[in-house]
């Protein structure tokens, strides 16, 4: 069975997370340089199935556009362009990153590694995924 992929998209660094073939569980694939994206990607599609891409897209708390905003479209065009039979999806991601954040403080996370903002990136996208699970299960 497919599997839906979460991407958190940043300027440097990009978290990804993905469910499992049921679709319950949203698990962390790590965060890559954002560079790496595309063919980061090739490889595990050819690995693996998956249905549908959804995207973080950045809002400040108005529901207008962040600086990051443009970034994350151009991604959403890259994507279309290089991987054209798999839908992308753009989801709301105000407060993912603070949500994040306060995991790794509740999980226990050490200051020196909560410091590593590729983790941040990751645990981004799988709030992001498993918030989209709840949501559209069933």
């Amino acid at each position: 069975m497919p599997r839906i992929l979460a991407i958190d998209y940043g300027k440097k660094r990009t978290g990804l997370a993905v469910t499992d073939p049921l679709k319950i569980i949203a698990s962390g694939l790590g965060a890559i340089p954002s560079h790496e994206l595309v063919p980061y990607l090739k490889k595990y599609f050819a690995a693996e199935a998956v249905e549908l891409i959804l995207i973080g897209l950045p809002r400040n708390l108005d529901g207008s556009n962040t600086h990051a905003t443009p970034l994350v479209e151009e991604c959403i065009r890259i994507l279309h362009k290089h991987f054209p039979q798999i839908p992308v999806k753009k989801v709301d991601e105000r407060f993912t990153s603070k949500m994040a954040f306060q995991s790794m403080l509740d999980s226990g996370l050490k200051k020196k590694d909560r410091q590593q903002k590729g983790l941040v990136d990751e645990i981004s996208a799988t709030i992001l995924l498993q918030e989209y699970l709840q949501y559209h299960a069933g």
